[in-house]
């Protein structure tokens, strides 16, 4: 990939922010239509949330935009050895939702029924199968569970480094270790983007800047309403004999959550005393709260080894639902962000979104009712369940 710059680009067609998952993929997407005159900006490529170790592909949701973009996404994340061309170590081992309240059981229900119209293989299964598909799991308590085969886990990194190399060999300048330090607006146009390398005159910025959106917005006039908050995860230590191959498993009602992991198993459990902020410390006091879970729902577990973790953001919306659109004061800025976890999985759907939307083409899903406006005109949120 092209080397570091220490001066930016002086022009270009689309600047974006962000050089993450998503906005690596925007960037691919743009490029292989043709638009190669695009700067991609910020730190690392892929060092803030996009870092983490394992991350979760799933079309299980409960809202039918995200199924969609999730069910897209999958068969993109089938298709990544061949298009971009890069081995994501996919494992399709499957989502399983444990359900422990008659009325957790209903809504998921729900949500099955609606994912099979639209094409997920989802389904409704009872303790004993989720304890066939899932060892480790005690059925005590357990009601019911989600399980679709087709979900998954793959390496978020090797993502970004397989969209990051394609775009580059189309000629998409990546621009690392450079912070975008303001924008500039004439009219009801952003004209360039200022780093601390440079400015660039522009004639489209796309925000994809995770966490760091609402100050991105902020430069613009843009309302973006993006918190961080800090999430954790701990990898056992190798487990001999080695674990089970099993789903991506989630103790709905806690958070929970375990999966495989090189040669152990990955832990994760979202705090919900976490408070708002940027630190990316890992620290493992949070564990007890993963093994308080864990002591009722996979005793086995709760005694494991850990051999270290890791700590990203979250960028989390009011209701839990990405930002994707157009500025409607500034045509020329447009923004998807805010996924509240969900960005990884959603990402090459949203990478062909955002391209359309460049390029003034309609895209396969209309994705108007996630503008950033719905905060601010009073407009229906979209409620959206199956959140972890």
């Amino acid at each position: 990939m092209s080397s570091t710059y220490r001066t930016v680009p002086p022009t270009a067609d689309v600047v974006i922010v962000g050089g993450g998952v998503m906005g690596a993929g925007i960037a691919f997407h743009l490029a292989e239509a043709g638009v190669h005159n695009v700067v991609v900006e910020r730190g690392e490529l892929g060092s803030g949330s996009s870092g983490k170790p394992i991350g979760g592909v799933r079309a299980q949701f409960s809202d039918p935009l995200n199924i969609a973009l999730g069910s897209r996404s999958l068969r993109a994340w089938q298709d990544f050895p061949e298009r971009p061309g890069a081995d994501i170590r996919l494992d399709s081992v499957g989502y399983l939702f444990l359900l422990t309240s008659d009325q957790q059981a209903a809504d998921f229900e729900t949500g099955v029924h609606l994912q099979n119209s639209l094409g997920v293989p989802s389904r409704m299964i009872g303790p004993r199968e989720a304890q066939r598909l899932c060892p480790y799991l005690s059925t005590d308590g357990l009601v019911a569970a989600a399980y679709s085969p087709t979900d998954g886990h793959a390496r978020p990194g090797l993502v970004v480094q397989g969209y990051a190399r394609a775009a580059a060999r189309a000629g998409v300048v990546f621009a690392p270790h450079t912070a975008v330090t303001g924008l500039d607006t004439t009219g009801d146009r952003v004209t360039a983007v200022h780093t601390d390398h440079g400015r660039i005159s522009c004639s489209t910025v796309i925000c994809a800047a995770g966490a760091w959106s609402a100050r991105i917005g902020a430069m613009a006039g843009v309302h973006l309403p993006v918190r961080p908050v800090r999430r954790q995860l701990a990898f056992t230590a190798p487990l001999a004999p080695p674990a089970p191959r099993i789903p991506f498993t989630i103790d709905f009602a806690s958070t929970a959550y375990f999966h495989n992991s090189d040669d152990g198993l990955l832990f994760g459990l979202a705090d919900p005393e976490q408070a708002d902020g940027f630190d990316t410390t890992w620290t493992p006091d949070w564990l007890r709260l993963f093994r308080a879970a864990a002591r009722r729902r996979a005793p086995a577990l709760a005694e494991m080894e850990t051999n270290g973790g890791w700590a990203g953001l979250y960028e989390v919306t009011p209701d839990h639902n990405a930002l994707i659109g157009r500025s409607g004061t500034l045509p020329n800025f447009l923004y998807a962000t805010g996924f509240s976890g969900h960005g990884f999985l959603q990402a090459p759907a949203v990478g062909e979104i955002m391209r359309d939307l460049h390029l003034d083409r309609t895209p396969f899903v209309d994705v108007t009712p996630l503008s950033a406006d719905r905060f601010m005109t009073g407009a229906e949120t979209r409620p959206e369940a199956h959140v972890v």
